[in-house]
């Protein structure tokens, strides 16, 4: 295993894991937007289960390789959407928001030995 790909996977874990428990938490600066995009507060805590599950994917892939890859490809998909939810909403400005928790994921999955 490369040190880059053990530190760049750890912290895009802890990264999207801090971004779920924001979800869970309901925390201010998460909820206002994400209710300004249109999206149902009856798909919050599904949301956050995702984000959680994929920070635990990223973490179990150091150990077994094809779960990282499952759970890197599922998040960049996950963001991606957030992307594409962001853009709809014409909240531009926002853009760099699902950015920030993507470029690590995919920073992870190529860095992969």
């Amino acid at each position: 295993m490369h040190t880059a790909h053990l530190i760049v996977t750890i912290a895009a874990a802890a990264w999207v894991g801090f971004s779920a428990v924001s979800m869970f938490t309901r925390a201010k600066w998460v909820v206002e937007p994400i209710t300004e995009y249109g999206v149902p507060r009856s798909w919050w805590n599904l949301l956050g289960t995702a984000k959680a599950a994929g920070a635990a994917g990223l973490l179990a892939g150091l150990f077994w390789p094809p779960v990282g890859i499952a759970a890197a490809i599922s998040l960049v998909l996950y963001f991606s959407g957030a992307l594409v939810t962001v853009a709809r909403a014409r909240a531009y400005t926002h853009l760099a928001f699902p950015v920030l928790y993507l470029a690590p994921v995919v920073a992870s999955l190529a860095l992969l030995p």
